[in-house]
């Protein structure tokens, strides 16, 4: 990354091109310059699109060992305190700053003794609201405000704490608000916190030639078979989602006695036994993780070539969080879908509805543009490839076009 474009300092300029890092992402063209200089930044950012390093470089360049407590950074879950925690210290190697990563699961004795020294904190609001009611720590030298994955956190009850948290920060600070969608409650919350932002708005760094999304209609007596046979399919690592967690653990059980090393990841594990999964992934130990969304949202793992929906997400916002954990860093990925029940069949036609990428129904030659009741034309079209003879492909075609009319008539 050019120091000129930036006027980074060479000491940060040498650690970012030790990491191969020497051109800007587009966020990081937007956000750095204008975090720099202080303004305030709303940004709608998908993960892996480089906003850790945008609010992370200003940061760092601003601080010095012995300024004392002047950087807060709120984060929905553990995995993501330590992997953001982990960022800042690479960046920072030299300067020796105090970087504290705060959340549940560890001892809160041990968290608030580093507190004493710290020049940054990347905490959880539940862990930090802890620390606060123990008096712990003190946020009233804070000049730096970052709430990274707002929408998450709002998903997750959040809300209140952050506010709590809000309130004790100093009147003069520089606040930061990412989040990967804009919702109205994100755009109330910006309105409260914010002063004058440089507002962000940029489109998926997933472009279509990198990230093929598909999905397939199964029995539900079939769906394991089939989620084992497209894991047997040539790929890389792959990570299963589902919604519940005892579902991430019986899966995991059964595709390992299927033959494929797959392993779980979810709330009710201690954070000791989550951070040695997540390790044991990123280093290949394993190939196959099933998760729920909240337990894999802070990784951030480049090799990752497949997503699995075993389970269906409730929302738009859900599934835009899932596929961004595979095609990252300029690698191909594909995303895939299993629908089973009635439940997700109507879930998944939600989905169809708001999303604005392109699906295709794997294994047929379907191809459609369809258009909700009241729903203005968004040109979204559902795509796949079939070597099919041509009067198979037009029996198709008017077996899914009915199958749609019946799921839309519902």
């Amino acid at each position: 990354m050019k120091s000129a474009s930036f006027l980074l300092s060479s000491d940060v300029t040498t650690l970012l091109q030790a990491q191969g890092i020497t051109v800007p992402t587009p966020v990081q063209e937007e956000i750095i310059p204008a975090a720099t200089n202080g303004q305030d930044v709303l940004a709608q950012s998908e993960t892996g699109s480089g906003k850790t390093l945008s609010f992370a470089i200003p940061i760092i360049e601003k601080l010095e060992r012995n300024d004392g407590l002047r950087a807060l950074v709120l984060v929905p879950t553990r995995e993501l305190s330590t992997q953001i925690a982990g960022e800042f210290v690479k960046y920072s190697a030299g300067k020796h700053l105090g970087i504290v990563p705060v959340y549940g699961g560890m001892p809160i004795s041990a968290q608030a003794f580093r507190l004493r020294n710290a020049n940054i904190i990347v905490a959880t609001p539940g862990r930090l609201i802890d620390l606060l009611n123990r008096r712990a720590v003190n946020l009233s030298s804070v000049k730096y405000f970052v709430c990274d994955e707002a929408d998450r956190m709002l998903d997750m009850g959040f809300i209140h704490d952050v506010e709590r948290i809000a309130s004790q920060l100093p009147p003069e600070h520089q606040t930061m608000l990412f989040s990967a969608t804009v919702s109205k409650e994100i755009e109330k919350l910006a309105a409260n916190y914010l002063r004058n932002p440089k507002n962000v708005r940029l489109a998926s760094t997933v472009k279509p030639v990198y990230l093929k999304q598909t999905y397939c209609n199964v029995k539900p007596d079939r769906k394991l078979d089939t989620l084992t046979d497209l894991l047997n399919e040539d790929r890389q690592l792959a990570i299963v989602f589902c919604n519940k967690k005892y579902v991430t653990a019986k899966l995991a059980k059964s595709l390992s006695a299927a033959g494929i090393h797959a392993r779980y990841l979810n709330g009710n594990m201690s954070q000791q036994q989550r951070e040695r999964v997540t390790s044991d992934f990123r280093q290949n130990k394993f190939s196959v993780l099933v998760a729920t969304d909240v337990a894999a949202r802070g990784l951030d793992i480049d090799d990752v070539s497949h997503v699995y929906n075993y389970e269906i997400p409730k929302d738009v916002d859900s599934y835009t969080h899932r596929i961004g954990r595979t095609a990252r860093a300029g690698k191909k990925g594909e995303a895939i879908s299993l629908i089973a029940t009635e439940g997700e069949e109507k879930s998944f036609r939600q989905i169809l509805s708001k999303y604005r990428g392109e699906i295709s129904l794997r294994g047929t030659s379907e191809t459609m543009t369809r258009r909700l009741p009241n729903e203005p034309s968004r040109g979204k079209v559902i795509r796949a490839k079939s070597s099919a003879p041509k009067h198979d492909e037009e029996k198709g075609r008017i077996s899914w076009r009915k199958r749609w009319q019946e799921l839309l008539a519902r």
